[in-house]
Parts: C-alpha cells; structure tokens; sequence
C-alpha cells in the first residue's frame, strides 16, 4: 500500500508554497481582515479622489464598458456594471444567507429571532426619523433610508477584532440583525428607489424565474446553468425600472436548502468510488474507468453540501475581498474640496446621514429591545446583557456599503450625493471608533465579574 510522502521528500519551495497559501485560506476566514481590506480600499478611494489624479479617478468609473452581438449593443459606463451588475452577485449572497437564517438559521425559531427581529425594526426607523425630522423640506428628504441599513462586513469585522472574549450571543444577536436590515433594507429599494415600473420587463424576469425553477426541478445542479435564467431574470428588471441587482436577491432566496435526491448518498459514494481507483496492488485502475470515477467523485463531492451552502461558500471570498472592495474604492472616493456644504440642503443631508448612524441605530436598537422585554414579549439571550446590547446597537450604525448603494439611488444631484456618501464615511466612522472603545470597557467589565466568579 502506498505511504504519503513525508515533509523530507516534499521540496522546500512547495512547502514554503503550501504555508503561504494555508496563511492566505487562514486570512480569508477571519472576519476582521475582511474589514480591513474593506477600509483600504476607502482609504485609496479617498486619498485618490483628492489627490492630483483624482481627474482620472473620475474618468475610470465614467469610461464605457459595451457589449455588442451583430447588430445588438449595450454601453454603460463601468461605475454602472459595477454598481448595477457586479453587486448582483452581492445581493445573492445576502438573499442565499437570509434563506438559510430562515431554515435553520437564527430565524429559523420565531422566538430566539423576535428580539433581533424587533431590534432591527428599531434600528431602522428611529435612524430614518431622525434624518427625516432634520430633512423634511426639499430634495434632501428623499436620501431617509441611507441610514437604514448596516454593513454585515464592517459590523462583524470590527467585533472580531474584540477578540473572543465577546460571547457567542452578542455575535449571532449583531448577525441576525444584520440580516433583518439587509431585508428591510431590500424592501425599502424595491418599493421607495425604483423608478415608475415597466411591466413589459416583469415578463423577461419571469421567463428566467420559470427558467430556474425548471432546471431545479429536473435535478441540475451546476451553478453555471443559472448564469442565463439569472441573466434573463436581471434584464428583466433593468427594463421595468425597478433596481436589476434585486435580481439577485430573488435568486438566493430560490436557492435550495437542501441536497439535490440521488440514487446513492454522497458520502457512500465517495468511499466507494475511492476503493475503486485503486486495485489490490495499490495501481491506478484503467485510465477510462477512472475518469468515469471521478466524474462520480466530483459529482458526489458537490452533492455533500445543500447548494445554497455551497455556493454562498465559493462565492464568499469573490464577493468579500474582490467585489465589496470594489465598490467601495468606486463609490466612497468623495472629493473634500470638491463638495459643496455651503448650501443648506447638502450641509443638513451630510449632518442628517451622520447623527442618524450615530446616534439613532443605537438608540432604536436599544429602547426597542428594551420596550420588547420590558412588556415581557421577549428575553435576552442567556450570555446577552444590556451592555452587550449597546455594542450591538453601537456597531449597527456602520452603514457603509448599503447605505452608500441607496445614496446612489436616491439622489441624482451630484452635490447631494457627496454630501451623503461624506455624511456615511463620517457616521460609520464615529460609529466604529465609539464601538470599539466600548467593546473594550464591556471585555474589562466581563473578565472583572468572571474574576469575581472565581474568587
């Protein structure tokens, strides 16, 4: 029988490549250094926007992007394949995660998932009303819901960085609040920032939608068979006005939660397709044989997770450390100078974005949870206090991502736009620095009582 190679027979530069890469998986499963990628990549947006090149930082996003077939063809600028196209791909992620919250996840159980639930209801409409209460005259008042939403990359990131001291409950109550917001968040695009709708386009979409369910209830499960029905279902809502990236959304929420049925179970086979490359005298079987093999192999090998795991997982590391960052060093390059605050919309649409995140996401997230145990319709967690809450509550007002995406749909006005995408950078950013600072009295504050405990 043959014998692995020990670490002496394999070459120095593989293994030295082989550390280097199992540092780069490490690096690519911790929260915190997807955050940190995330705020490079702001940093370079800003400091290249402000910068002596900043003309062609502005003439990259604006430089057109065409696709043509004979006489077909479809130019947009490359901010818009970004911002339209790319944070597609975004949007079934988070529709994929908030299917798998629902079926087994943290809101899977209505009663474990109605405080978070109740939370991020707060979180959403104290923030939408304290920038509407400072908005409430001319084009200002359309940009409400850019302090709605929180960024699960930031967020979540930041609370890693606490290190793991922080318990458990904190971190799942953040996450499935989190996810709410993205909901809501999905919700408040679809009905208040799509133009008045097309309703010719809702049937390309439903062609692709049809499209999917077929191919699911025939049993294929590559991936890439969606990329057309998808595509369809994305062209469809480009042409009714609604915001195509809800497109993915309405895929991951399709997603199946389940393993495709097959004749076998996967784990069986792999074990037997296993025994079967190899003969008794450890050699490989006949080359056709085994390429028929592994066929089965791979085909078992995909089959051992449900696909809306599956492709949530190969799909995380593009979205987290190439799309996300992406759109950030496209949107968040907001020229200091440049942005006029001297009139008076732009300068309170700047001060409304910022104190929404600020201070209204931790105060709706707070009175709400409070209110919500205080009648007795929820408890918190066993490992959640009131303390924990206010992290929560602190870290929630990170909008970023989101928040700038709906920016982008709410004002057209340039000067407004830059207010607004001036007002998130400021709030997610006092809001992670109050955050953290906290996050580090709250540790303090858990290792003196378990000191305490033990004495």
């Amino acid at each position: 029988m043959k014998t692995r190679p020990s670490h002496q027979d394999i070459p120095r530069a593989q293994r030295l490549a082989e550390q280097a890469f199992a540092c780069i998986r490490n690096l690519v499963h911790r929260e915190a250094f997807s955050g940190v990628v995330l705020l490079l990549a702001t940093a370079t947006a800003l400091i290249w926007a402000n910068s002596p090149y900043a003309d062609s930082y502005h003439a990259l996003w604006h430089a057109p992007v065409s696709f043509g077939f004979g006489s077909f063809g479809f130019s947009q600028p490359l901010h818009f394949w970004i911002n339209d196209g790319l944070m597609t791909l975004f949007f079934l992620v988070v529709g994929m995660e908030i299917r798998r919250e629902i079926h087994d996840g943290a809101l899977a159980d209505l009663r474990q998932a109605s405080l978070p639930i109740a939370a991020a209801c707060g979180g959403v409409m104290m923030p939408a009303l304290i920038y509407a209460s400072i908005n409430h005259q001319g084009a200002g008042l359309n940009g409400w819901a850019i302090p709605a939403a929180t960024d699960i990359a930031f967020a979540v990131g930041l609370l890693a960085l606490l290190g793991k001291g922080i318990p458990s409950g904190v971190r799942i109550f953040l996450l499935t609040l989190a996810v709410i917001d993205d909901v809501i968040a999905v919700v408040l695009i679809a009905l208040f920032y799509s133009d008045g709708l097309n309703y010719s386009g809702f049937a390309l979409a439903g062609v692709g939608a049809l499209a999917v369910l077929g191919l699911q209830r025939i049993g294929v499960g590559l991936a890439c068979a969606y990329v057309l029905p998808g595509a369809l279902m994305w062209g469809g809502l480009l042409l009714t006005g609604a915001h195509p990236t809800l497109a993915g959304v309405i895929l991951g929420l399709m997603t199946p939660v389940i393993c495709l049925p097959t004749r076998e179970q996967p784990r069986d086979a792999v074990g037997r397709i296993a025994r079967e490359l190899e003969d008794d005298n450890g050699t490989a079987v006949a080359s056709s044989e085994a390429a028929q093999s592994l066929r089965e192999l791979r085909l078992a090998q995909r089959e051992l997770l449900p696909p809306v795991v599956r492709v949530q997982l190969a799909l995380h590391p593009w979205v987290t450390f190439g799309l996300m960052p992406l759109f950030a060093l496209a949107n968040a390059g907001v020229s200091l100078g440049g942005t006029d605050l001297s009139s008076s919309t732009s300068h309170w649409v700047m001060l409304g974005v910022a104190i929404a995140l600020l201070v209204g996401k931790p105060v709706g997230v707070i009175s709400v949870s409070w209110l919500m145990v205080r009648l007795g319709l929820c408890r918190l967690p066993a490992d959640v206090s009131w303390r924990g809450v206010a992290l929560i509550g602190l870290l929630a007002g990170i909008g970023f991502t989101m928040s700038i995406f709906i920016a982008n749909l709410a004002f057209t006005d340039a000067n407004l736009l830059a207010a607004a995408k001036l007002g998130v950078l400021l709030g997610s950013l006092v809001s992670a620095m109050v955050g953290l600072t906290w996050g580090v009295l709250y540790l303090r504050g858990l290792r003196t009582t378990q000191a305490g405990g033990r004495a």
